[in-house]
C-alpha cells in the first residue's frame, strides 16, 4: 500500500516567502524562462539555457499518479535524478519542477519527494494534447474550478516551498480573469498565463492573445508570467511592455533557438572569447543567432559530462530542432541522424555534429564580405525572414487555415499567416 501525507495533519512548519517576495529574493527576479517541455527541458538543456541568458527553467512534466504510486528510487530518477544530486543541484538553480494531476493526495506525495531539490513547484493546468485529455490532466481540468483549487491549495498549504501554475486561457477575458483569480485565491504565488485557449494546438496552434495575458496581470497580485509568441529577441520586450508580466516565457522559440535570451553584450557570449567581427556576423535586429552546430556541440559536451542520463530521445530531439536550417539542403546527414541508437548513440551524435560543422563553416566562409542582413531571405510560402542556414533561428511552417490574429503579436511576420512549430509543452 501507497503511504502519502496526509493533508489533514501534515503542514509546512514554517512561513515561506510569497509572491513577489519569493519572486525577487529566492527566483533572483528572472526575465527570460524556458517552459516545461515534455522530454525536452531535461538537465542537459537546462544547463546549455542558463549559458545563453536563461534565468529560470523548468523540468518537463511529471506525471504525479506514477511517481507517487512508484517509490523506487530507480523508477523515479527517470523522471527526476535526485540520486546523482545534480538534478536541481547548485548549478541547476533557480529551478520550478512541473507536476500534472488530479488527485490531491497523489500530487502531494510526489511534490514532496522533490520539494527539497528545486525552488517551487508547478501545477500543469495547460497541457492541451490527447494524452492530457485521456490522463483527465492539464487543460481538460480548466472547467472543474473545485478540484483545481484543491489541488492547488493542498500544496500551498502541505509544501515548505511554493506552488505556483501554468494555464491556458478562455475564449472569454472575463472568464480568463476569474479563472486566474481563483488560482491565487488557492495560493499559487506565480501565475504562468499562455495567451492560447486549449483548442489552439497542433495545425490550429495559431497565435497566443496577449490582451489576455495583460488583463490577468492587471487583475491578480501575484507575479505574471507570459507565455506564447515568443520566437525573436524582439519579441521578448515586445511581450513585457503589452502585457506587463514580469518575464516572458518561450518553449519552441527557444528549442530552435537556445541564445533566444541571450541580448547582443551577453556575457555568456562575450565568455566565450568570440572576436567582435565574429559576433557582427550572428546578430540580427538586437538578437544572438549562433552557429548550430557549435551550439548542438556545446549541448552534447553537457550530456557527456553528466552523471545523470539523458534520455536519447532528448538528445536527437533537440539536434534535430537545432539544425533544422540545413537538415534540409544536408540530407545525408539527416538520414544519418535519424538512424543513430544504442549505447554509443553519443559519440556518433558528435561525429554527424562536427561534420555538419565542417560544412556549416564553409559556407560561412564563402559568404565573407556580406552581413547577415544581406544574406537573409524571404521563404515564399510563409512570407518569413530566414537567417543564413548555419545559424539557429526559429521555425515556421505554413497554414492551410487559420484564424488571423492581431498583427502587433508578431514579430517579424507578413501578411502570411503561420504556425510555430510547437512541442509538446505544458
Amino acid at each position: 500500500m501507497m503511504c502519502v501525507a496526509d493533508p489533514a495533519t501534515e503542514k509546512a512548519p514554517f512561513r515561506k516567502l510569497s509572491g513577489h517576495d519569493f519572486y525577487r529574493d529566492v527566483l533572483g527576479s528572472p526575465k527570460y524562462v524556458v517552459a516545461p517541455m515534455v522530454d525536452q527541458s531535461e538537465l542537459a538543456w537546462r544547463i546549455l539555457s542558463r549559458r545563453y541568458g536563461a534565468q529560470l527553467v523548468y523540468t518537463p512534466m511529471i506525471n504525479a499518479k506514477i511517481f507517487a504510486l512508484n517509490l523506487s528510487p530507480k523508477h523515479r530518477d527517470k523522471f527526476f535524478d535526485i540520486t546523482h544530486a545534480e538534478e536541481g543541484g547548485p548549478s541547476d538553480r533557480p529551478l520550478i519542477v512541473q507536476f500534472c494531476a488530479n488527485d490531491p493526495h497523489q500530487l502531494l506525495a510526489s511534490a514532496q519527494a522533490i520539494q527539497d531539490h528545486c525552488d517551487a513547484i508547478d501545477l500543469n493546468l495547460g497541457c492541451p494534447q490527447e494524452i492530457a485529455r485521456s490522463g483527465h490532466y492539464g487543460s481538460f481540468l480548466q472547467d472543474e474550478w473545485d478540484l483545481i483549487y484543491k489541488l492547488v491549495n493542498t500544496l500551498h498549504t502541505h509544501l515548505k516551498i511554493p506552488v505556483t501554475a501554468k494555464f491556458r486561457v478562455f475564449p472569454s477575458t472575463e472568464k480568463t480573469v476569474s479563472y486566474a483569480r481563483m488560482l491565487e485565491s488557492a495560493g499559487a504565488q506565480i501565475l504562468t498565463c499562455h495567451g492560447r485557449i486549449r483548442e489552439q494546438r497542433g495545425h490550429n496552434t495559431g497565435l497566443a492573445d496577449w490582451s489576455k495575458i495583460r488583463a490577468v496581470k492587471e487583475a491578480v497580485s501575484v507575479p505574471v508570467f507570459a507565455n506564447g509568441n515568443i520566437s525573436f529577441w524582439e519579441d521578448v520586450h515586445k511581450c513585457l511592455e503589452e502585457t506587463g508580466a514580469d518575464a516572458v516565457m518561450s518553449a519552441e522559440g527557444q528549442l530552435y533557438n537556445p541564445a533566444l535570451f541571450a541580448p547582443v553584450a551577453s556575457t555568456a557570449v562575450d565568455a566565450s572569447g568570440m572576436t567582435t567581427s565574429a559576433l557582427v556576423k550572428r546578430t540580427y535586429g538586437e538578437g544572438i543567432y549562433m552557429p548550430h552546430a557549435e551550439l548542438a556541440l556545446e549541448y552534447l559536451d553537457i550530456v557527456k559530462s553528466l552523471k545523470t542520463k539523458t534520455a536519447l530521445s532528448a538528445v536527437k530531439g533537440h539536434l534535430f530542432k537545432l539544425m533544422r536550417p540545413a537538415l534540409s539542403r544536408e540530407k545525408d546527414l539527416r538520414e544519418r541522424l535519424g538512424k543513430i541508437g544504442g549505447p554509443d548513440a553519443v559519440h556518433q551524435y558528435i561525429e554527424i555534429v562536427e561534420e555538419m560543422k565542417k560544412r556549416m563553416d564553409r559556407d560561412e566562409v564563402e559568404a565573407t564580405g556580406k552581413s547577415i542582413d544581406e544574406l537573409v531571405t524571404i521563404e515564399p510560402t510563409t512570407g518569413l525572414k530566414l537567417l543564413p542556414h548555419w545559424l539557429a533561428q526559429p521555425y515556421f511552417r505554413p497554414l492551410t487555415h487559420l484564424r488571423q490574429a492581431s498583427e502587433h503579436n508578431a514579430t517579424f511576420t507578413t501578411a502570411a499567416t503561420v504556425e510555430v512549430a510547437v512541442p509538446p509543452s505544458h
